[in-house]
């Protein structure tokens, strides 16, 4: 049976999972209502987080289909793919046109020398313009330096959601025959008798753990034949080997691993066996073969501190609250999860580097929903040294807005030392391209969405580490510091919300030192959120006025990771998120300020 690899790529939210599902119904390969994001978090959220393998078979053909994450945060994910594939379907909003995930994962497949096809999606959308958007792809091919074969790229338009696709704008079409066709005209065969009978060649570019086989690597066989039980030879990059066995072996039939005693050449397995396996090594039969090309992986950009949860309500909700227990589970997601690293040389807190907001939010959500409390400290930018010279990780945005918004946009992000680099007007909407350091667009997110009404979009990809640019003032707010213990009552937060916007509502429990809101004029204020109303025989002037409290600002992962200062801790725990102060006593902060 032939074999071809592909890849969908695209930008958060044009449909490559949409449309990953539809090829594999047309084909049998899954049940109606089966969708290739299965992590609860991926469901949710409605993007993909983990690059997932699915195979179907149309014409006595294998197509082996990689679905890659569209968000910046896990671009680490779609490189390494990438290289173990022969060509990529190309996703791009009918809609939106190409965004910056677009250009970084179509920049990195045109650099392996991969010829893409274009998939306009969504052509059904409203404000759709398949035309212009086509005209911008093309653009963005030619800025890229695509040579003259990749630049003539076929185009496929789609609805996704529909399960439809047409080679051109007025053919009649019910289903996705068209670009099955165009795959397996347009995308070279990986398997042949040649390759299958020389030693084995094996890459593993990503890794899943198992409870039961330990770590396991998904990779491609790019010459020979690998089988379950079979004796092989590890070699790093570096040229170092040592030896192995594979105990078994798995293909991908739809969206399932099947037991498999052999595969050859072409095909991409999972293989289990090797405990210390990792990316990029070479797994060969033959021991003086020469290692493949090493795959690199992007270097974390941010950096914080995850601390056992010490506040008075500590230990109430968790399930797993000591070290132990966290380095356990940093430990085994380190296994699998390659854009993180961890540093331990602490018993009780430990250095966790990530790629992005996001990429650490989503470590911490999984690490709440599975039981775990702890605490964090305010995500920092990493700074490298060279030649002398402070540099930092700086970031493209791409901003799509109505027009009304652009100047309240600008001014803010010019405020955080991001310059605008280019703007484009389409009918009500205009697109501004900025660049600045991450340090300027952490804590920016929400502001965006007050700005733009909630009518803008932003998406920012970080495009490598730059000279230094200078110190940013991004706090304006102060925080609002409860001073007592207790639940806070209705009366009091209804004189404390004029003076900011409050985390909290009534009867929420809070401990001295619990940040419960921010206070507008940019001061530090301590507050006694369980003030209750005096009750006497009086009559006051005031007595019967209406409490009417505005909704509480609640705190999710990320909004915390954005709006905390340097001096706070956000605690995590299965069921609540709570900002605090560091000295949770007034005295003891005073103190710290000090020294």
């Amino acid at each position: 049976m032939e074999i071809r690899n592909i890849a969908i790529i695209a930008h958060v939210d044009h449909g490559k999972t949409t449309l990953t599902d539809a090829l594999m119904r047309q084909t049998g390969m899954v049940k109606e209502g089966s969708s290739m994001d299965s992590n609860a978090l991926e469901l949710e959220r409605g993007i993909t987080i983990y690059a997932k393998n699915a195979a179907i078979i149309y014409k006595d053909t294998k197509i082996n289909i990689v679905d890659t994450p569209g968000h910046a945060d896990f671009g680490s994910e779609v490189e390494r793919v990438l290289r173990s594939i022969d060509s990529v379907l190309l996703v791009v909003d009918a809609q939106e046109g190409p965004m910056p995930q677009t250009r970084f994962v179509l920049k990195k497949s045109l650099e392996l020398g991969l010829k893409p096809i274009v998939i306009i999606n969504k052509i059904d959308k409203e404000g759709s313009d398949p035309d212009w958007c086509e005209e911008q792809v093309l653009e963005l091919f030619l800025e890229l330096g695509a040579s003259d074969a990749q630049a003539d790229f076929p185009v496929i338009y789609a609805i996704g959601r529909l399960g439809i696709a047409k080679k051109n704008l007025s053919d009649e079409s019910t289903d996705l025959t068209p670009l099955l066709d165009m795959i397996l005209e347009k995308v070279p065969v990986a398997s042949s008798d040649e390759l299958t009978a020389k030693p084995l060649m094996f890459q593993p570019f990503n890794l899943a753990y198992d409870n039961f086989l330990g770590r396991m690597a998904v990779g491609r066989i790019y010459e020979g034949t690998i089988q379950a039980a079979q004796n092989v030879f590890v070699k790093k990059p570096d040229g170092t080997m040592r030896s192995g066995k594979i105990t078994k072996m798995f293909t991908f039939q739809g969206q399932d691993r099947v037991d498999a005693i052999e595969a050859t050449s072409g095909d991409i397995v999972l293989i289990a066996g090797l405990p210390d396996i990792d990316i990029g090594e070479t797994i060969t039969t033959d021991p003086n073969a020469e290692p493949l090309p090493a795959i690199a992986i992007d270097e974390p950009t941010i950096a914080l501190t995850f601390l056992v949860n010490n506040s008075p309500f500590g230990g109430r909700e968790g399930k797993f609250v000591t070290s132990r227990q966290l380095r356990e589970y940093l430990e085994r997601e380190l296994e699998v999860n390659v854009g993180l690293k961890i540093d331990f040389q602490s018993p009780d807190s430990f250095r966790v580097y990530g790629r992005g907001e996001l990429h650490i939010a989503i470590l911490l959500e999984n690490m709440r929903r599975a039981g775990y409390e702890l605490q964090v400290s305010q995500p920092q930018v990493i700074i490298h040294e060279v030649d002398g010279h402070k540099h930092e990780p700086f970031e493209e945005v791409i901003i799509d807005t109505p027009t009304e918004f652009q100047g309240s946009i600008i001014e803010r992000l010019s405020a955080r030392a991001i310059m605008l680099k280019d703007i484009s007007n389409k009918e009500t909407t205009v697109r501004l391209t900025f660049e600045g350091p991450t340090r300027g667009l952490l804590g920016y997110r929400n502001q965006f969405v007050v700005d733009t009404k909630g009518e803008g979009i932003m998406s920012s990809r970080v495009i490598g580490f730059k000279p230094y640019a200078g110190e940013i003032s991004k706090r304006s707010v102060g925080s609002m510091i409860s001073m007592a213990a207790g639940k806070a009552l209705g009366f009091s937060l209804w004189g404390l919300q004029d003076r900011g916007t409050l985390y909290i509502g009534p009867t929420t429990e809070v401990y001295e030192g619990m940040v419960i809101g921010n206070t507008s004029k940019g001061e530090e204020m301590s507050v006694n959120p369980t003030k209750g109303k005096q009750l006497t025989n009086m009559r006051s002037s005031g007595a019967d006025d209406a409490i009417s409290l505005s909704p509480p600002f609640e705190l999710t992962i990320e909004r915390g990771l954005e709006v905390m200062a340097d001096d706070e801790y956000l605690e995590i725990t299965p069921k609540s998120v709570r900002l605090r102060k560091q000295y949770l006593n007034e005295t003891e902060r005073v103190k710290a300020k000090r020294t």
